[in-house]
């Protein structure tokens, strides 16, 4: 085809798609501006990140250029870390310490019915002592033991103070003397049932104190461990349990609304007057063992075959002998009152040991009233340590009791022979 015709026929086409035709070659220029906006479109790959410079080796060899601390340096750190973490210990320790102090001291009375326990075997060995002196009370305290000079100037100093004086001046007067006898004893029965206790406290405390030292040859350090157990019980509630004044205050309720200020300052007085009862009998127990371990009747075994070979405490001459016939037994006794007395207070803080504890020490009481004739001394001691068993296990022990009284009530009298099923039939139908 010539050259005239490729034209027009581009010219026709051109003229029916409306689009001018792309040109077989493109100048030099123009190849040169699209190559140029080519390069600028398409994106450029990142470049690759600097490798992280090595840090030189320190001289000394320590990492990342970081110079050493001194030995100085490290101690004093080390010392003010342990301080610091030992005083965080120490205030969180006092925290709990004190919300458990704070919690048991204001969420109610406690040991109720030990100290109710205690209140009725204190009135027992009032009693008990009372009645074991009636026929020797004129000899033992009264005009016959003029003879000791105490009627005339005291020994102790509690006839001196005008509230516990009461029996001294009496004691010239048999008659005088004889009639607050029998008032310490009656007062005694109301210690021991609760009746008006709050009343009867301070006058039996009075009494008591002018009766038992009237005479100091005849007194023993139960005597002791009685009057300072009365005076902590002014601050406590040894009634709250098994008394008459129990069954009042269920009937007409108490004298203060539960919560209240009055009520809540009775409550911490009560544990806090428990406290010091527990204290003063671990302060006994472990001075006296201590006491004990230094001598040598103590240190070589034998300190218990003394006194029960003496006229005053071998009251039971058969039981003395027999208790003391064997030496290994006699060693035990010895060596173990020491160890169980002394480790007593400790093993209060456990069940299991407070177990084993009340149960050698309850041991311990009974052998020295039975076998050395300190009965009242003995029940004074088991009295206090009463307060250590705790109320549900007194609770439990009284449901118990009450249970098995009520079930003798229906239960016929041994020997009875109970009907069969058709004569109580007969019975029912004849009635």
């Amino acid at each position: 085809m010539s050259a005239p015709t490729r034209t027009a026929s581009s010219t026709a086409k051109t003229a029916k798609t409306g689009k001018t035709p792309k040109t077989e070659k493109k100048a030099p220029a123009a190849q040169g501006a699209a190559s140029t906006r080519a390069t600028t479109t398409a994106p450029a790959p990142p470049a690759p990140a600097p490798a992280a410079p090595v840090p030189a080796p320190s001289p000394s060899g320590a990492p990342g250029g970081t110079p050493p601390r001194s030995f100085l340096t490290r101690l004093l750190s080390f010392a003010s870390s342990m301080i610091a973490g030992l005083w965080s210990m120490v205030l969180s320790a006092i925290d709990r310490i004190s919300a458990f102090v704070g919690d048991w001291l204001f969420s109610g009375k406690k040991a109720l019915y030990g100290l109710a326990v205690t209140r009725i075997l204190f009135g027992v060995t009032a009693l008990g002592l009372l009645a074991a002196n009636f026929g020797t009370r004129l000899y033992t305290f009264g005009s016959g033991s003029a003879w000791n000079g105490e009627l005339v100037e005291p020994v102790s100093e509690f006839p001196k103070i005008w509230v516990f004086s009461a029996f001294h001046p009496a004691m010239g007067n048999d008659v005088l003397y004889t009639a607050l006898y029998l008032l310490l004893g009656v007062l005694a029965v109301l210690f021991v049932l609760g009746w008006r206790f709050r009343i009867v406290l301070p006058v039996f405390f009075c009494l008591w104190i002018g009766f038992v030292e009237a005479n100091d040859m005849v007194g023993d350090q139960g005597d002791n461990m009685f009057r300072i157990a009365l005076l902590l019980l002014f601050f406590a509630d040894p009634a709250a349990r098994w008394s008459l004044d129990a069954k009042r205050r269920a009937k007409s309720g108490e004298w203060f609304r539960p919560g209240s200020q009055p009520a809540l300052l009775g409550t911490v007085f009560h544990n806090l007057a428990l406290v010091a009862l527990t204290a003063q009998v671990c302060f006994v127990y472990a001075s006296g063992a201590l006491y004990k371990a230094g001598g040598a009747p103590w240190e070589e075994g034998y300190a218990v075959y003394n006194p029960l070979h003496t006229a005053r405490f071998g009251t039971w001459p058969v039981l003395s002998d027999l208790v003391t016939s064997w030496g290994p037994m006699v060693v035990a006794a010895t060596w173990g009152s020491i160890i169980l007395q002394v480790a007593f207070p400790l093993m209060l803080l456990t069940r299991p040991t407070r177990l084993i504890g009340l149960v050698g020490i309850l041991s311990f009481h009974i052998g020295i009233g039975v076998l050395m004739g300190l009965p009242w001394f003995s029940l004074t001691m088991i009295a206090i340590d009463s307060i250590f068993i705790r109320d549900r296990t007194w609770a439990r022990l009284s449901a118990g009791t009450r249970r098995r009284w009520e079930q003798t009530k229906a239960s016929p009298p041994p020997g009875a022979v109970e009907p069969s099923a058709s004569e109580a039939s007969r019975v029912a139908s004849v009635g």
